[in-house]
């Protein structure tokens, strides 16, 4: 059994096939694929898994892939300690000689709540919209402002930069990127776990940007420069991992998500063209971290502009180059066949003309 608190911080170690006990209030489909993708044996929730204050798809994904789902009373969470023996039963958990409640976490539970969820969308888009935009105007003095130039080692100045976030689909896209990434060969930034996707695929991360909250040890000792997300006072929570660690990181103090910072440094040092990742871009997305609007991300794409674009409007140009260029070869080729028909029939037809006015004017 392992248990956490925090469940980006339970992920970053988790072993695989183990039963996991978090404190997750409306569980995200990030999380369900992460502990997908971990093949834990089952969840036990000690937060409401789903509210029906958004849509989410996370507990359904669990339980599609066989994972259940049981809740208990949040009150029960300092009783799981890691590496208990547990039992569970189809309304008890049983931890030695105590005994709790639990209730099954249900299909039927999660489409009640997500019809909830859709019924209330307007009133929850309106008070996003509020929120975004009275943040917005908070922070807009800050985006003008430049952040400070980092002494980096490695170069961005008009170089292409991909930056991969932990957002829904990250995995996938990352790896749907992968002819793009071989062929443009970019600056790689990981956004906290986003360094260790890059690192499963076999790239070597060139920056690491965050608080350093999701991203794992192994990759924090890869080699890349870590670039730690500071609060703008200049508080760095992120930066006592660092120092534990033995290892150097500039502090950048920036408003906003890490992604926001991870954006603005690479915009800030010359970037050409900033590939996203992962990136989170709509409400549910934000819903899901935690953050009630997007006010500062809006100021983030404001000043980058045009730069910025999403691996899925360009992946499918990568998708299969080669496959692309035969094709593009074979076109040119038939279109040239078809012109020569065209060409002799156009030719036979004169001919024949020719040949009929002859006759004619013989006659």
């Amino acid at each position: 059994m392992s248990v956490g608190a925090i469940t980006k911080v339970l992920l970053r170690d988790l072993p695989p096939g183990r039963i996991v006990v978090l404190q997750h209030r409306d569980l995200d489909e990030v999380v369900a694929q992460e502990l997908i993708d971990h093949k834990v044996k089952a969840v036990i929730n000690c937060l409401t898994t789903m509210s029906g204050a958004y849509p989410t798809q996370g507990p359904l994904m669990l339980l599609q892939a066989q994972i259940p789902i049981w809740e208990v009373d949040s009150s029960m969470f300092d009783i799981f300690t890691a590496n208990s023996e547990i039992a569970i039963y189809e309304n008890e958990v049983r931890i030695g000689h105590f005994h709790m409640a639990c209730a099954s976490f249900t299909k039927e539970k999660w489409l009640h709540f997500q019809q909830l969820a859709h019924a209330q969308s307007s009133q929850l888009l309106e008070q996003f919209i509020e929120n975004s935009l009275t943040y917005a105007m908070r922070e807009k003095k800050a985006v003008l402002e430049p952040l400070p130039l980092l002494p980096l080692q490695t170069e961005m100045t008009e170089k292409h930069v991909l930056i991969v976030s932990r957002g829904k689909g990250y995995k996938k896209d990352l790896l749907a990127a992968k002819a793009f990434i071989a062929e443009v060969k970019p600056i790689l930034i990981g956004v906290d776990g986003g360094a260790d996707a890059l690192l499963e695929l076999g790239y070597q991360p060139h920056f690491i940007v965050g608080d350093m909250d999701s991203v794992t040890d192994e990759a924090l000792l890869c080699g890349a420069e870590i670039v730690v997300h500071a609060y703008p006072d200049g508080t760095s929570p992120g930066l006592v991992r660092t120092n534990s660690l033995g290892l150097f990181a500039h502090v950048l103090p920036c408003f906003g998500t890490s992604e926001d910072a991870a954006l603005l440094l690479a915009n800030e040092h010359g970037a050409q063209w900033l590939v996203t990742v992962g990136a989170h871009t709509h409400m549910i997305d934000f819903l899901e971290k935690g953050r009630e609007g997007m006010g500062s991300t809006l100021l983030v794409r404001m000043k980058i502009g045009a730069r910025l674009v999403d691996i899925k409007s360009i992946g499918v140009l990568y998708k299969k180059p080669h496959f692309w260029r035969r094709e593009a070869v074979t076109t040119i080729v038939l279109s040239l066949f078809f012109i020569a028909i065209g060409f002799l029939q156009m030719h036979w037809i004169l001919g024949r003309i020719a040949h009929v006015v002859w006759r004619l004017g013989g006659d």
